[in-house]
């Protein structure tokens, strides 16, 4: 009987085969996307120092403040707007982005248009 594999062993799957491609530099880090079932999460990272640069999520306070849910569209996108704020206080203005193996659809693409229209370029 072939057994199938669940959507979490699938998704770390295809994040490997996305992280074999590309990797976060100082001059362009990378923009990583993790979502759970109540929360997102986005991290800036350089990969060549091993460090994370800047970091977001709905967990935060000042964020969580400012929704009416955590695990919504609309958090994604006001997530993708903090993260793109944060960035560029920390002078960095391009990104390679990782979308950490999930299908770019629903809260990863609103995050990704948010943070590209208040400033960082991928």
């Amino acid at each position: 009987m072939i057994s199938k594999k669940d959507r979490s062993q699938i998704r770390v799957k295809k994040h490997m085969k996305l992280r074999n491609r590309f990797a976060g530099t100082a001059e362009r880090p990378r923009l990583s996307v993790y979502r759970s079932n109540m929360h997102i999460y986005a991290q800036i990272i350089d990969d060549d120092a091993q460090k994370t640069l800047v970091a977001a999520s709905t967990v935060q306070k000042d964020v969580k403040a400012e929704l009416e849910r955590t695990n919504d569209v609309a958090a994604a996108a006001y997530l993708g707007k903090v993260i793109a704020e944060r960035a560029k206080a920390a002078g960095i203005t391009e990104v390679v982005f990782d979308r950490g193996g999930y299908v770019y659809h629903g809260k990863v693409k609103a995050l990704a248009d948010a943070a590209r229209e208040a400033g960082l370029e991928f």
